[in-house]
Order: structure tokens, then C-alpha cells, then sequence
């Protein structure tokens, strides 16, 4: 037996409360739901109309061109420069609009004096080539979720499996699948903060290539991460190999690091769930990574339903070559002056640990952006049931790919009083989208040469 789909009705405001059956296989969309991708539901199947109180816009196919005069190499020009901010929040007035807030963001307002939230109008700027849509479309007809999210089957180049989910899990697979430019390079700098605004950066040389752009890929290959950490001086050389799967329980993560020191490449399988990240002092664990990675077997997971919500977004600010990390890492928090903040409708999942599992997260609640899959922010709770650390990711179209993706991300530890900003690109090479690949340079002994 397999859970029916069924439509949802228009998102009159607030949070919608769904009903979704407790059953192991969701089936493939419907015929029906299908045909309303591009029509009343955009491409990646969000609603296409603007709200009922016009804060935000109807979607009229996104950000897709390089505005005249763009050159990659002096950073991404800011279409939107000439916006100025609606309204101002603060710890002062947060209560007023603590309906559009999540309570991560209402505990840093309270927290933090630097912490305020400049909220300009709402830009629906999240677009992607043709060949992305049809994918969608086609593979939404065959797409089935099993084992608890942690099987997808029917996919093969689908960026959105789920364009119109049913269940936690199928949003949250919307955004592990979500293309990210195809394959893409960067050079990114990692911020651990001290509490008096100390921090020193952390380089490294990221490669990801995603289900969009691999070409004839093994069985069961989803995606390709690969990361070279160049400074600090003590664990520069240190490289790290991820290969995801679509089906992880036949297959789990495999992944292999490179250690300088001895010269032995070894696998890996504490990369993953809780284990904490390189380089970025224990604040941030594994699969806090782009918000959320891994597998599904730790957490029930609750599609709460869609709200209307202030996130980062269009945060061209933020990727200004002529600012230094001096200028946006501060003490306490992120310089607030340059994040940009939207109203946008963001579908909610709750993820509850399962009884007799283990993670230092006892719940989380994640907020995905409607118009691109991608996680604006996410709540991490302690076994406590406290809040413990907040997560923001500052989204921008590169339009140049195009794509949507972090500018930025920066994620709270609200008991330590840190935080690590990361994916920072200010005073680094801009990104390069599309870039050639062969899975031959993806091998444990590639790794190897890579370190070397």
C-alpha cells in the first residue's frame, strides 16, 4: 500500500496544518499535480501568486540574467541597490511582528543589541535554466520516497523530487537535491567567533557536483563533495571526500580524509550526523552543513505546514568584493547593517529525535524557501528541549549560473555565546559554476595527490 497524495489548498496565511498517513512508501506525484507545475504552481512547484495583503509579489520566472556590466571577477552587481528598508526590526518592536518570525530569531533579537532584522520588499528572484524544469516535471511523475526519506528511487536529474510534498521528509529531500549551479568551485573562508570578536579565518577549496550534472554517474550516486583546507598552518593539507548516495540505506555515506601529517588517506565514517565540523571549534556538527546533509534515520520528521515568514534573502550585500571580512564578521553577531531580509513563504518541518537514537540535537525546525528548496533557517534544541543554536542562511541568485544559494551562512550557539560564519567569499576568487569534472579525480587516491 502506498500514502496518496492530494493537493493542498491555497495558503491563506498562517501555518497549515497537514494530515499525512504514517506509512513507509509515498507514492509518485499525481498526473494532476504534475500538470500545475508552470501553471498555478511555479516550475519547482511553489505558488505562483503573490499573497492576499501583496507583501509578496506573484513569482514572474526569477533572477536568470547577468545585469549589463557584470564581471564575475568584481563580484556580483546588486539588481535590487536602489531598495530601500520597509521597516526595522528590533528587540524594541520584535513583538509586533513575531507572527512572521521563527523563535530562533525572536530569542537573538533578545539577545543580542546588534542583532536587528532590515526588511526590504520582497524580490521572488529564485529562477534556473529550462532543462532544470523539465527534469522536475518529468521525474515528479516517477519519484517515490521510501525507508523514511532515506530511499528515493525514480530520479536520475530531478533537482525538486517532491515539487508538491506530503511529508517532512520530502521537503527536506527537495533541498538536499536542489541544483546548486550544476557542478561548482569555490573558495570560501570559515569564521569561528570568539565572544569578544576575535576570530581566525579558516580557508579551504570546495568542490561540489550535484545530481544535475553528472554525467552517466555509478548506480546510486547522488552527489560529489570534495574540500582542501589551505590555512590555518595546522591543518592545512587536510583534504575530505563525500560520496551521497540515492538510496542510503543500500549504500551509506562514504567518505575519506586525507591527513598530512601521516600521508594516509582512511575512511571516514564519523563524517556524519553529530560528529563536529573541521575547523570550526565545535560549533557546528556534520549535518548542520548547508543547513541539513545526511541521512533521515535519527529524526521523526513532521511537515508542520507553510507560513509567511522574514528570511536572508538577495543578500548581494554580502558578497561585495570591496568589503573585508573586517567589515562583516563582528563580535556578537554578523554586521546586520549588510543581510537583507524578505517576507517569504517558507514551508516548516519539525524533526524530533526518535526514541532510542542519539544526537546532540534533540529537535530541530527547519524553514525552507518555497522558490527554491533551499533552507533560509533552521532552530536546534537540546535534550533540555532549549533552544541552543540558530541557524541563518543568507540566500542570493546567482544569476550568472543561474542558481540559487548561500551568500553566506551564518549559525548561533546561544549557550556559548559564539557563533561560526561561514561560506564567506569577500576577499577570494568568485565562484565558478559548471566546471569540468571526471569521477576519476574523486578517488581516495586522487585525494592522496590532492593533499600532496
Amino acid at each position: 500500500m502506498k500514502c496518496p497524495r492530494f493537493s493542498l489548498p491555497r495558503h491563506l496565511g498562517g501555518v497549515l496544518l497537514l494530515t499525512l498517513c504514517s506509512i513507509n512508501v509515498l507514492a509518485a506525484a499525481t498526473a494532476e499535480q504534475v500538470a500545475r507545475l508552470g501553471k498555478d504552481l511555479t516550475p519547482v512547484g511553489a505558488e505562483r501568486a503573490g499573497n492576499k495583503d501583496g507583501t509578496i509579489p506573484a513569482w514572474t520566472g526569477g533572477l536568470t540574467k547577468a545585469p549589463a556590466g557584470f564581471d564575475p571577477n568584481k563580484g556580483h552587481l546588486d539588481p535590487f541597490a536602489a531598495d530601500k528598508p520597509l521597516i526595522t526590526i528590533s528587540a524594541a518592536n520584535a513583538e509586533q511582528y513575531k507572527d512572521k518570525l521563527a523563535p530562533g530569531q525572536l530569542a537573538m533579537l533578545k539577545r543580542y543589541p546588534s542583532y536587528k532584522m532590515l526588511v526590504y520588499p520582497t524580490r521572488r528572484s529564485a529562477g534556473y535554466p529550462d532543462e532544470i524544469y523539465a527534469n522536475i516535471a518529468r521525474e515528479a511523475r516517477t519519484a517515490e520516497m521510501s525507508n523514511g526519506g532515506d530511499t528515493v528511487t525514480g530520479v536520475r536529474k530531478s533537482s525538486v523530487p517532491f515539487p508538491v510534498p506530503v511529508a517532512g521528509q520530502e521537503a527536506v529531500l527537495n533541498h538536499l537535491y536542489r541544483s546548486t549551479g550544476g557542478s561548482v568551485q569555490r573558495e570560501i573562508v570559515e569564521f569561528p567567533v570568539n565572544t569578544d570578536g576575535s576570530f581566525t579565518p579558516v580557508r579551504r577549496m570546495e568542490t561540489y557536483v550535484d545530481l544535475t550534472a553528472l554525467v552517466d554517474p555509478p548506480e546510486n550516486l547522488r552527489f560529489v563533495f570534495r574540500t582542501i583546507f589551505t590555512s590555518p598552518s595546522n591543518i592545512a593539507g587536510q583534504a575530505i571526500l563525500v560520496f551521497d548516495g540515492l538510496d542510503q540505506v543500500k549504500q551509506d555515506r562514504n567518505a575519506w580524509v586525507y591527513n598530512p601529517g601521516s600521508r594516509r588517506v582512511l575512511r571516514a565514517p564519523s563524517i556524519a550526523y553529530d560528529s563536529p565540523r573541521d575547523g570550526v571549534d565545535g560549533l557546528s556538527t556534520i549535518d548542520d552543513y548547508d543547513g541539513f546533509n545526511g541521512r533521515f534515520d535519527r529524526y521523526d520528521f513532521k511537515l508542520v505546514g507553510k507560513r509567511e515568514m522574514f528570511v536572508s534573502y538577495n543578500n548581494y550585500r554580502l558578497v561585495d568584493k570591496s568589503l573585508k571580512y573586517k567589515d562583516i564578521v563582528k563580535q556578537g553577531t554578523l554586521n546586520q547593517d549588510l543581510v537583507r531580509y524578505e517576507l517569504h513563504r517558507v514551508w516548516v518541518v519539525e524533526a524530533t529525535l526518535k526514541p532510542g537514537k542519539s544526537h546532540v540535537y534533540a529537535k530541530r525546525l527547519l524553514y525552507i524557501d518555497e522558490d527554491s528548496w533551499q533552507i533560509a533557517h533552521y532552530d536546534a534544541y537540546d535534550g533540555r528541549g532549549e533552544l541552543w543554536r540558530v541557524f541563518e542562511g543568507h540566500a542570493i541568485q546567482f544569476y550568472d549560473a543561474p542558481t540559487q544559494y548561500y551568500a553566506g551562512t551564518a549559525q548561533y550557539d546561544l549557550q556559548a555565546r559564539r557563533y561560526v560564519a561561514s561560506a564567506l567569499t569577500n576577499e577570494e576568487k568568485p565562484y565558478r559554476f559548471r566546471v569540468p569534472y571526471k569521477l576519476s579525480d574523486y578517488t581516495a587516491d586522487a585525494l592522496r595527490r590532492m593533499g600532496n
